[in-house]
């Protein structure tokens, strides 16, 4: 399972590429997608999923009974994660024909991360389709180093390992190459070098090129460390790993169950989940209502269905770190390998509560897996996720939880393989 997993982070390196990461197995597993401009025809037991602006998708199998009867069990995740993303007109041109780029940075991520690393990029890119209304889409991923953050020498900066302030217009902009003029000028003409070196890619001309949205990303493969290999490091564990794990879990999943399931992976989560696509947007709602409505039932059934679901919301934790012991909570701090970990905070960032917490240590209890707790030290402020944004759309019952892992947010983080494997299995308890 975690050689699948290692793939699958591999492949998906922007939220767009996890996209089709998720689309292409549920594919393989006979579900059929469906289009939110068109008429849906859903039957009991049927398997479908829907895309939403190439970023969020949500994939389900309708249950047996309508949902004022059998309710949802909804597992939520999301597809982004920190990163930097190339601006506009992004080429800067420095001494030498150095070309570098302006970017800006996407989310909280670890800036020191990020320097020295071979960097590749990966989006979409908008082409002239003919219809005003309607670009065509083309996402790609360039799967090769063309980029690195050069981190200045200590003899220029002495004091770097006792703190330094980085700035991303300053000291983050990607180095690509060097050129001489003629080609500078030449490929200035048609656009620039961020349009030539992604048109080259896709077999089109830069001028085809209307519009893009591309992020770097770090182009070392995720892999297992630990001298009983029993860590796994990746970039964007947080939040890939948990929708990983829902989208396993749905594809174990039977046709026969009376309840909808649900796995609904959303996009901006870490810029506030703000946008159409994101956990603050109708998307869900219209999902789950129009779902109610194609197995016969009312308005009146969508509400008692909603009465009766159970989310949980997927996002990965803070493992105790054995360097900084004084960060974390002195009687909640989940460890690697220790289990899922279920978020609590006293000011409501996380959509748990006492029953909600309760719902998922019964089904960790039934799975025979371990269970942790997260709490924020009481002096250290935390971060927010999708369960609590999730319920001012919809008035669910839920949990907010996920693996424990170190560096969040960072270039590479790492997680626990055991952690994984625990997880889907409660994951798939949740879906049988």
């Amino acid at each position: 399972m975690i050689e699948k997993l290692l793939g699958w982070l591999d492949a998906s390196t922007c939220n767009f590429l996890a996209v089709e990461t998720v689309k292409r197995e549920l594919e393989k597993a006979g579900f059929s997608e469906l289009h939110q401009e068109e008429a849906w025809d859903i039957k009991p037991g049927g398997k479908h999923y829907v895309v939403k602006n190439g970023s969020a998708i949500m994939a389900f199998v309708a249950g047996n009974a309508a949902p004022g009867e059998g309710g949802f069990r909804i597992i939520s995740a999301h597809s982004d994660s920190p990163c930097f993303k190339i601006k506009p007109n992004a080429e800067i041109y420095g001494d030498g024909g150095v070309v570098s780029l302006n970017v800006e940075k996407y989310g909280g991520g670890i800036l020191y991360t990020w320097f020295d690393r071979p960097l590749s990029m990966s989006g979409r890119v908008m082409l002239d389709s003919g219809d005003m209304l309607n670009p065509e889409m083309k996402v790609f991923d360039l799967k090769k180093a063309v980029a690195t953050i050069p981190h200045l020498a200590i003899h220029f900066n002495r004091e770097v390992n006792e703190g330094n302030k980085l700035s991303v217009q300053k000291d983050m902009k990607p180095v690509i190459g060097y050129y001489p003029e003629e080609e500078i000028a030449a490929v200035k003409a048609r656009g620039g070098f961020v349009k030539k070196i992604v048109a080259e890619h896709l077999g089109v001309e830069p001028e085809d090129i209307i519009e893009y949205e591309i992020n770097l990303y770090p182009l070392e493969p995720a892999g297992v460390c630990g001298v009983k290999g029993e860590y796994f490091q990746s970039a964007r564990i947080d939040d890939l790993s948990m929708a990983f794990a829902g989208l396993e879990a749905l594809l174990a999943s039977p046709a026969t169950a009376s309840d909808t399931r649900v796995l609904a992976i959303f996009d901006n989560e870490e810029t506030g989940s703000g946008t159409k696509q994101g956990a603050h947007s109708p998307f869900l709602r219209d999902l789950m209502e129009r779902v109610s409505t194609c197995l016969g039932g009312s308005r009146e059934d969508f509400f008692r269905g909603v009465a009766k679901s159970f989310m949980i919301s997927a996002d990965d934790a803070h493992a105790w770190h054995p360097n900084y012991n004084e960060k974390s909570d002195p009687t909640n701090h989940p460890v690697i390998g220790g289990g899922p970990v279920i978020k609590i905070n006293a000011n409501c960032k996380y959509m748990t509560d006492a029953k909600g917490a309760a719902v998922f240590k019964n089904l960790c209890r039934k799975a025979c897996v371990p269970c942790q707790m997260f709490v924020n030290h009481s002096d250290v402020a935390g971060g927010s996720t999708l369960g609590n944004i999730l319920t001012k759309q919809l008035d669910l019952k839920g949990v907010d939880m996920g693996a424990a892992i170190w560096a969040m947010h960072s270039a590479r983080e790492t997680a626990g393989v055991s952690d994984h494997h625990d997880i889907v299995k409660v994951f798939t308890l949740f879906f049988s």
